[in-house]
């Protein structure tokens, strides 16, 4: 599984620590107009969760989207892929939306159609969307009956998983579209879903470093003067926080 540190920093992409710890960066972060030029590999994430619950729906149209991964894959470089203007399933989007969830997967693989359409030679990848199980497989039908075959995508990423971890609900689900084949992305995964997923995963990302560090002491010595009170913007923070991650996953799938 390759895993993408989740950052709200985007000049972490031009820090030299993180030249072998691929990014997790969203769009919304990168609004500066002097970009950062990559020396790590990143994956953009397109801020749909705050868009959807700030508006209602998505006020960026898809040719404003694509104008701005354009401009981060010839300035900022090393693009792996980036996620499509989605729309999330969790029940607290819904009722911002109004929406039902099949509307919200039928416009989720209409954005990935329309971008594809008006940039084929951008990194876009197809999500997957939903709540159940069937759910999502009804998404995988969606793609297909319009001609896109989720199996000869070298990522498809899996929504609405982040704030529902830990149960065997989401568990299933993945294990579940893993097991036809296909190379699955799971969004903000938390270390006690990777702990249960990590085998059914082609990769993942995660933000909850941060979460973490806002409570809990800072590392030994960032507490000096000019230094700061938690770690919850600190890259040593963050590097090690991943390095432990990724190290019990590996002992857990030894043992």
């Amino acid at each position: 599984m390759r895993f993408f540190l989740g950052t709200h920093r985007p000049n972490w992409l031009a820090d030299v620590r993180f030249t072998n710890v691929p990014l997790f960066v969203s769009r919304r972060t990168l609004t500066a107009k002097r970009l950062p030029v990559a020396c790590t590999d990143w994956a953009l994430d397109s801020g749909g969760f705050t868009e959807l619950n700030l508006h209602g729906g998505w006020k960026t149209t898809a040719a404003e989207y694509v104008a701005s991964v354009r401009r981060y894959q010839d300035h900022v470089g090393r693009l792996a892929w980036a996620a499509p203007q989605d729309w999330m399933c969790e029940p607290v989007v819904l009722a911002k939306t109004g929406l039902t969830v099949e509307e919200h997967q039928m416009r989720t693989v209409q954005n990935f159609l329309e971008l594809r359409t008006l940039a084929p030679d951008l990194p876009i990848a197809p999500v997957l969307q939903g709540w159940s199980l069937a759910d999502y497989w009804r998404c995988e039908d969606l793609y297909g009956r319009y001609g896109v075959r989720l199996h000869d995508e070298p990522i498809v990423g899996v929504g609405t998983v982040c704030r529902r971890q830990g149960g065997a609900d989401v568990a299933n689900v993945l294990s579940s579209l893993a097991a036809s084949g296909l190379r699955l992305h799971g969004f903000g995964v938390k270390a006690k879903g990777l702990a249960l997923s990590a085998s059914a995963l082609a990769s993942a990302d995660s933000l909850a470093w941060s979460f973490n560090a806002r409570r809990n002491p800072p590392l030994p010595g960032h507490d000096k003067p000019g230094g700061h009170k938690n770690c919850a913007n600190c890259a040593e923070y963050a590097i090690a926080w991943r390095d432990r991650l990724l190290s019990g996953l590996e002992v857990k799938h030894a043992a």
